[in-house]
């Protein structure tokens, strides 16, 4: 068993690493759980899943990963960004203050910024059950495709795999390490959900405007810087 607490702790070191770097991803995952505690639960798995995936193809597949990925990452982080700008449009356009187009729609990242709000009385309850129900496993799905267009996880885990060469080849120390991987990568995206989660319960409905606001234009910016340079 000790000889398995060295890749699992390696794991859990390169888990934090790509998780904690607060990027546009976070600023997402932060301000969904201002929204709804439930979906930012998914939406958090879906993020760990993609770098347990990342580490798993890296672990088995370092090497051909990182020279697969290289000559087209500048595309892949360009179609990131547009992705991303296109959600930080989405998100400004439907920050405003309660009352205001209360008929535009709650789904998809670029949600009302009110919709969140637990009191909503102009809904019939059926509606509301169907959608709550809905709503998580669609958002594990788009995070899980959002965090997947980042070229950078991939070619993080596979200099790191390839580095630790063949100290992650037996089945038992490349299952520990992404044991450690998937667990540290959960852990932080859970706790950055409570951390939006109690935001969102204790400032008023007009600050947290501002809070959205704020943070889809830190998408927007993080969405330019990712795109350069151009291909």
């Amino acid at each position: 068993m000790s000889e398995l607490m060295t890749p699992t702790l390696a794991g859990a070191a390169a888990g934090l690493g790509v998780a904690m770097p607060m990027g546009a991803m976070s600023v997402l995952l932060l301000q969904e759980a201002m929204r709804d505690r439930r979906t930012a639960v998914a939406a958090a798995a879906g993020i760990a899943a993609v770098d347990l995936g990342y580490a798993a193809l890296a672990t088995a597949l370092g090497p051909w990963v990182a020279s697969h990925i290289s000559p087209v990452e500048a595309w892949v982080r360009l179609a990131s960004a547009v992705i991303l700008l296109v959600i930080a449009a989405r998100g400004l356009a439907g920050a405003r203050p309660p009352g205001v187009g209360a008929a535009a729609s709650d789904s998809g990242l670029g949600a009302s910024a009110g919709s969140g709000s637990g009191s909503g009385a102009g809904s019939g309850a059926g509606q509301v059950g169907v959608f709550v129900q809905a709503r998580p496993g669609k958002a594990f799905v788009r995070y899980v495709g959002l965090t997947a267009l980042n070229p950078t996880t991939a070619l993080y885990f596979a200099a790191l795999t390839t580095a630790q060469g063949a100290a992650l080849r037996t089945g038992a120390a490349g299952g520990a390490f992404l044991l450690g991987v998937g667990a540290a990568s959960l852990l932080w995206q859970q706790a950055l959900v409570t951390l939006g989660s109690l935001a969102g319960t204790r400032i008023p409905d007009r600050a947290r405007i501002w809070t959205f606001r704020l943070g889809y234009g830190l998408v927007a910016a993080y969405a330019v810087k990712i795109a350069l340079p151009l291909p």
